[in-house]
């Protein structure tokens, strides 16, 4: 049970982003965690992941064991260049991704196999916010069109 708590706590710390706390406001803070990421929690076509917030990434990436449990399926791979070299990803349309109260539809998405966290959230998500980043908070905003 100690360990539990230990481990509880630790994920606390460094993810202080949780589904729970971020309301569903069309406004959406995140905190830095101590790494200096940002992590949260969202839903992605309705079901809960762990994303990494990347505005260096151009889309979205999806883990492949994350890709499985969402049961997303691709018939259209492509080569893609990352830090850690040249890949094969599999090309994806997500229904939805929403962290907090903002949320994306119809979002463009990359099953990358050889990635090793859960989801890289890019800018095919971002790029339709308003993002701000200050003193260790990053702010994502709904933005009509």
């Amino acid at each position: 049970m100690l360990a539990g708590l230990i481990y509880y706590l630790a994920d606390d710390i460094q993810n202080p982003n949780k589904l729970r706390r971020l309301g569903q406001d069309n406004t959406v803070v995140l905190k830095r965690g101590l790494d200096g990421h940002y992590r949260a929690e969202a839903l992605i076509n309705g079901e809960k992941v762990n994303v990494l917030v990347d505005t260096g990434a151009t889309g979205v990436a999806i883990s492949q064991r994350v890709a499985d449990r969402l049961n997303l399926k691709s018939i259209t791979a492509i080569r893609t260049n990352t830090a850690n070299g040249e890949s094969i990803g599999y090309m994806v349309r997500l229904r939805s991704i929403k962290v907090g109260g903002v949320e994306a539809n119809d979002v463009s998405a990359m099953i990358a196999p050889g990635l090793e966290g859960d989801v890289l959230l890019g800018m095919s998500y971002l790029g339709r916010m308003d993002v701000r980043l200050y003193k260790g908070e990053m702010t994502i905003k709904q933005v009509e069109d």
